[in-house]
Order: C-alpha cells, then sequence, then structure tokens
C-alpha cells in the first residue's frame, strides 16, 4: 500500500453486502429495481479530469479529456488484486463490449495498493488474464485519483458527452442502477436505438459474487502496520528475522505463522522453507494475495482445511490435494467450499522459502 494513499477496502464488504441485501434501495438511495432510463435526476458533480497525468497507457493510445468530448465515459479505478474491484468486473467488461460502438469509452484508472502493482509488467499480465480489453490508465502517482477526490477501490464515475461527472458509486452491487445510468446519458448523448436489455454476466471463480450470507471474516492484511489478531506468541516482531510458534489453537479470525519470518511493514516475508500460516476464518471463499520475494523465481505450498486436503473446497489456484505453486505476484484462490459453511481452520505450508504475504481476502 502505498504511504500516501492509505485506504482501507475492507470497509466495501459490509458496504456492498447492504446494497445487495437490500437491493430495493441503492447506496445511495436511488431505486435499482425496474428502472427505465430517464429516471435518474443526475447533477453536475464535477468535470472529467485531465488524464496527462497517467504515467502509462494499455490497450490504447493516450486518452485526453477534449478527445472524449462527445463521448459517454466510465471511469473505473481498480487495483488488480483487489477482489471488491474483480467481483465487479464481469459487469464493467460487458458494459464496455456492449456499448462501445454507441459512444461509451470505458478506462480502468489503475492506482495500484501494493508496491508490485505499480510495475506496468504485473498490470499488463493481469489485464490480460482478467480479459481487460477497454484502455487502461496507469496512476502510479494517483494523480487522476487525487483529482477526483476518490478514495475507494472499486469506484465508478459515469461522465456525460459534455465531460460532466453526473454520478459515482463506490464498492460492489446496484449493477442494474449503474447499466440504466449509462443508457440515459447516452441517451441525452443523443444515442439512438439503446434498448432497455441489461446485460447478462456469468461470472465464475474468483469474479463470482460473494456469498454474503455467509460471510463472518473480512479482508486482513499481513504486514505489521495494518494486520489485526495475530496470534503467534510475542507477537509480531518489526522487520526482524525470527522463528515463530503457533498457537494450539485459534479464534475466529486470528492467524499465526510458525517457521522462520520476517514480519515487514506491508508484508510476511518466509526466510526458510516448510513456513506455516494458519487462518480460523467462516466464509465460502478464502484468497492470498502473495508472490515470490525475488523475480522470477516460484515457491511450491500446500493447503489444508481442518488438518486435511481441501478436496472439493479447493480454490482455483489449489488441486484437490491441496498442491500449487506461487509464480507472480496476485490474489490466489485457495478455498472454494460448498455448504455448509462453517468456522474452518486454514493452514499453508511453504515448501520452499523466498514467498512474499500480504493480505487474506474472503467471499
Amino acid at each position: 500500500m502505498s504511504e500516501e494513499i492509505n485506504h482501507d477496502r475492507r470497509r466495501f464488504l459490509h458496504t456492498a453486502a447492504m446494497s445487495i441485501a437490500a437491493a430495493s434501495v441503492g447506496m445511495f438511495g436511488l431505486p435499482v429495481q425496474h428502472v427505465t432510463p430517464g429516471e435518474f435526476q443526475l447533477p453536475i458533480e464535477g468535470e472529467l479530469p485531465s488524464l496527462a497525468s497517467a504515467t502509462g497507457w494499455l490497450n490504447s493510445q493516450p486518452l485526453t479529456a477534449g478527445g472524449l468530448q462527445r463521448k459517454v465515459v466510465l471511469i473505473d479505478f481498480w487495483t488488480y488484486t483487489c477482489i471488491n474491484w474483480l467481483r465487479t468486473l464481469p459487469y464493467v467488461r460487458a458494459w464496455a463490449e456492449k456499448y462501445k460502438n454507441q459512444g461509451l469509452v470505458v478506462i480502468g484508472v489503475h492506482a495500484p495498493e501494493f508496491a508490485f502493482e505499480k510495475n506496468i509488467d504485473n498490470v499488463r499480465r493481469a489485464a490480460k488474464d482478467m480479459r481487460v480489453d477497454y484502455p487502461i490508465a496507469i496512476d502510479n502517482n494517483y494523480a487522476i485519483w487525487r483529482a477526483l477526490k476518490n478514495e475507494y477501490w472499486p469506484a465508478l464515475y459515469f461522465v456525460d458527452a459534455r465531460g460532466h461527472i453526473r454520478h459515482h458509486h463506490f464498492g460492489e452491487g446496484e449493477y442494474e442502477q449503474s447499466e440504466r445510468i449509462i443508457q440515459q446519458l447516452l441517451a441525452e448523448a443523443g444515442i439512438g436505438s439503446i434498448g432497455r436489455e441489461l446485460v447478462s454476466v456469468d461470472a465464475r471463480g474468483a469474479e463470482a459474487a460473494a456469498d454474503w450470507g455467509s460471510l463472518k471474516s473480512s479482508e486482513n492484511y499481513l504486514g505489521y502496520a495494518r494486520t489485526e489478531n495475530f496470534a503467534s506468541p510475542g507477537g509480531a516482531g518489526s522487520d526482524k528475522r525470527r522463528v515463530y510458534t503457533a498457537p494450539a489453537q485459534l479464534k475466529l479470525n486470528h492467524w499465526a505463522i510458525s517457521g522462520d519470518w520476517t514480519v515487514e511493514k506491508q508484508a510476511t516475508v518466509l526466510n526458510k522453507a516448510n513456513g506455516r500460516i494458519a487462518y480460523r476464518f467462516h466464509a465460502r471463499d478464502l484468497h492470498l494475495v502473495m508472490g515470490p520475494a525475488a523475480r522470477g523465481t516460484s515457491v511450491r505450498f500446500r493447503v489444508l482445511i481442518d488438518g486435511r486436503p481441501p478436496g472439493a473446497a479447493h480454490g482455483i489456484d489449489v488441486d484437490a490435494k491441496g498442491n500449487g505453486t506461487v509464480t507472480e505476484p496476485r490474489m490466489y484462490q485457495l478455498i472454494r467450499q460448498p455448504k455448509p459453511i462453517a468456522d474452518r481452520l486454514f493452514e499453508i505450508e511453504f515448501l520452499d522459502s523466498g514467498v512474499e504475504v500480504l493480505a487474506f481476502t474472503f467471499g
């Protein structure tokens, strides 16, 4: 996480769950069920800022605010390890494809959370893997982020054909409302034959919506600056190499490490093979943001749930026996368990040294 942009994605787990549970009322009080284009009152909230401060572009030549006049623009703030953003991607991707020939330009503004997300090669690889084909502005200096006074991943800003910001949405959910607003802004721009049909998405893997009714674990960072509920005896030694042990039992949403680790400000790094992490959680899905500490290396690992291989509860990045390999810095889905969802003990053992772990997320 940048020292300057220090925002907590965890708040979205609550706000998104609230908006989904109360589906008839949007996060900002707008109706989201059975609405039609033209029903929204969309006051001018600001102007599309300059995009010249982007440090790079992917999937496009550099775009400018002036050059986007007469286009409806959807700004999508993202960072590629954010599970909350990833679960919105099927909709943003579908809108970009459906309306691209009708005057909509989707721009993904990538504002990195972790240091490795500033590497444009990592962003390029993630965009390819996630099928993000629309223009991407690299906002490594957070200039576009600050210009819009943004504070969140994900965040959508809806810009009309005159360059006015007319609406914004933070977090997950309210997809029908968002698409209706796109349709309304296109209609205002004089685009005919838009139609009222909404996109239909088939979100799979880590893009699938969270099981909000079963979710009792929140995102937790693994560096000493922001971690919570660290249970290894003696606490986390700041930037000091140490041999850790794990307690015999863990309370819900507590975690511990065992083996030779260094707990750093933003991450925890394994110094010798066979280090372990244990985490008691309550959720359908468990993800871990991690990567090799040295570029070009890989780290093998093995996952257990309640002391056994995950079997049918394995995530997309492990097999049924719990085996997987860390090859690049990203979010790895390690557990997707079938019902019934209950408190479970997750364990991961790294068979090689040199892994850097940054955050647990759940769904």
